[in-house]
């Protein structure tokens, strides 16, 4: 019988009941969190990549950091007036999901502490989980991380990083303010924490001011940033981006070799064709536009259809809804048995999203991949079952 290491752990997250429906024609799904098909610069990408393959020098090797003129147009993009990036500062990644795991293989040993948001993006707890922390949970509020919360931690535990997505947060859809950003840089640096800061979601705003990044912010080199084409250009790409102090970029730089050598050579060269030809700027804007609209559609459903014992978030932007239920209705088990074979609705429910507490009352839902008439059925059969399931009394038991 194979044996197979201690961090390899079974787990059962309710996403796999959810994928038993996938070929359900009925089936309308909030459950991932992805960018809606018909927004893909198809005809410009296409454009980029038949451009890169007119050399074939696009088709060999380059170095582990990634493409220097990419790299240079992303710190280009990501520069603010509060600090200007170059770079030398940019590792390009498989998504910004590799960055997560590369972040804990420098960093964790068996046992060491890491600091999540409470709930926390289900990806991310994967790319950690192989390296063996031991989680601390800090609650959410609608303007972020509860820092009290997070100074005690810091003064009772040994912790190695701080996990954040402080631009429209994966689960929740909140955003850390500006204070709160300055109050956790100036914690970071009382107690000698890194910070990893995930912002997949930064540029997707739809109202109100863009606030300043947590590394444009660093005058510490404690942070190291995150980012990634998937939710602005195309997913597929699987290009992403990790900005760090030279003395932590060159040891990820190392371990990004030996994990894959370096990312596609052909890819790097086609987005950096596409953002030589194209404006990045106004394909955000005609997204923001397009899931501003989801986002309004959604919400107006959920204020109708909901019953009143269920709140829920209103982001200002970003690829998430939260929904918080009753404390003892457990959400996982009610999609299981209830609502994907009676609604035919599918939704990521909260207990995996929590490491320590495994809160079940909570549901995420994502508004971005379908079309404005689907939402408000999804939302108009999500909010009956769950009138019906919040009156029956045995139903709080699931």
């Amino acid at each position: 019988m194979v044996k197979f290491a201690n961090r390899i752990q079974p787990c059962d997250n309710g996403l796999n009941d959810i994928f038993s429906y996938a070929n359900d024609p009925a089936l309308i799904s909030f459950a991932a969190g992805y960018p809606n098909n018909q927004l893909f610069p198809q005809t410009e990408l296409q454009g980029a990549f038949n451009s890169s393959l007119t050399d074939n020098i696009n088709l060999q090797y380059s170095g582990a950091a990634g493409l220097l003129s990419l790299r240079t147009k992303i710190a280009q993009h990501i520069s603010s007036q509060q600090r200007t990036f170059t770079a030398a500062e940019i590792l390009l990644t498989q998504g910004a999901q590799q960055g997560l795991d590369l972040t804990a293989k420098l960093l964790l040993n068996p046992g060491d502490g890491v600091v999540v948001e409470a709930p926390t993006y289900l990806g991310a707890l994967s790319a950690f989980d192989a390296y063996e922390p031991t989680y601390y949970e800090v609650p959410l509020h609608d303007d972020g991380l509860d820092l009290n919360a997070l100074q005690k931690i810091l003064l009772t535990h040994s912790v190695k990083f701080i996990y954040t997505i402080p631009d429209f947060q994966n689960p929740t859809g909140s955003t850390l303010s500006l204070a709160k950003r300055q109050a956790l840089l100036r914690l970071a640096a009382r107690y000698d924490v890194i910070i990893l800061e995930d912002s997949p979601y930064r540029d997707l705003r739809f109202s109100g001011q863009s606030l300043p990044s947590l590394a444009s912010l660093d005058t510490q080199n404690l942070v190291i940033s995150l980012g990634s084409f998937s939710k602005i250009l195309a997913p597929g790409l699987r290009l992403g981006w990790l900005v760090a102090t030279p003395q932590l970029l060159a040891p990820l730089t190392e371990l990004k070799l030996g994990n894959d050598v370096q990312s596609s050579t052909l890819i790097m060269n086609a987005v950096d064709q596409y953002l030589d030809h194209h404006d990045l700027s106004a394909h955000i804007t005609k997204m923001n536009h397009a899931y501003a609209a989801k986002m309004t559609t959604m919400c107006a459903a959920l204020k109708h259809y909901l019953p009143t014992a269920v709140t829920f978030t209103q982001p200002s932007g970003g690829f998430f809804i939260y929904l918080t239920l009753p404390a003892s209705v457990d959400t996982g088990q009610l999609l299981k048995r209830v609502v994907l074979p009676q609604a035919k609705v599918a939704y990521v429910p909260s207990a995996s999203l929590f490491p320590v507490s495994h809160q079940a009352n909570g549901i995420r839902l994502n508004f971005t991949n379908l079309d404005n008439s689907t939402i408000e059925l999804g939302v108009k059969r999500l909010g009956e079952i769950l009138t019906r399931a919040l009156t029956q009394p045995h139903y709080a038991k699931l």
